[in-house]
């Protein structure tokens, strides 16, 4: 046997031993690390038989949005048919974006969620919040080309020392496979909190907040574009960075959110 063959055939043994041994050494990582870090509800920490999940009585406690919705705003709707159908809010007042999805109201458990992970730091939710997104999202992620998280001001970045879409937005990214990217779009002008605002209030104060990165407009034209972001309130924000992304060229522009503010209002 040539020394080439052998070479051959050792790795192929190798290899085979590393297989039939990885399985057993994952398992009994887990193990060890179950004991020390106990599966436990990602909400309420009651321990449970896994990582990353919720309790029954949590998994109850999140208002998950469900069709029929509208096609544009993805809010819910009272009733649906076999066709997409567009809610009068979303007629009266067209999105500059294509399409919106959303996991759930902002309300309950998975409103909890998302401030765990935006104000407290709490990156132990990010599997689970991943999970949940790529679910929901499914029709907008089957040919979107590209995800870019809404940005952050440089002081609020500073101060907060993440940007939680673009956490969201990297972990979807490992799930569907969808690029990431969370460079490309940026927040030159610090904005004040949206928190309290009008829609109309909420408008002004993101008009000309956002901007694509120097010499990378050519990486939007012609591509179909998803924004993530935690939360969809009046839509303002989203259409703000839609509407620059548009003008870059982008042949689509869908949003994908963990929650979405949904009042009676606005489910006709």
């Amino acid at each position: 046997m040539s020394t080439s063959a052998a070479f051959e055939t050792a790795r192929k043994l190798a290899t085979g031993l590393a297989d039939a041994l990885l399985p057993p050494v994952i398992r009994v990582a887990r193990a060890c690390a179950d004991v020390i870090v106990p599966p436990a509800c990602v909400a309420c920490r009651q321990p449970l038989a896994d990582h990353n999940m919720l309790c029954a009585p949590c998994w109850l406690k999140v208002d998950f949005i469900r069709p029929p919705l509208c096609d544009r705003l993805g809010i819910p709707l009272p009733y649906g048919t076999e066709q997409p159908l567009t809610s009068a809010r979303a007629q009266a007042e067209p999105p500059v974006y294509d399409r919106a999805r959303a996991v759930a109201g902002h309300a309950g458990v998975m409103r909890d969620l998302a401030h765990k992970l935006k104000y407290g730091d709490q990156h132990h939710v990010v599997p689970l919040l991943a999970r949940l997104l790529h679910e929901a999202g499914r029709e907008l992620l089957a040919d979107s080309q590209l995800l870019i998280p809404i940005p952050l001001g440089r002081y609020r970045l500073w101060r907060r020392a993440f940007n939680q879409a673009a956490v969201l937005g990297q972990a979807l990214s490992r799930r569907c496979g969808v690029p990431h990217d969370p460079m490309l779009l940026e927040r030159p002008r610090e904005t004040p909190s949206q928190v309290g605002k009008t829609r109309e209030q909420r408008q002004d104060n993101v008009r000309g907040a956002f901007r694509i990165a120097e010499g990378r407009a050519n990486e939007i034209y012609g591509r179909n574009i998803t924004l993530i972001d935690d939360v969809i309130t009046t839509g303002a924000t989203i259409d703000a960075a839609a509407r620059i992304l548009r003008r870059a060229g982008a042949k689509r522009v869908d949003v994908l959110a963990l929650t979405l503010v949904t009042d009676g209002g606005g489910w006709s």
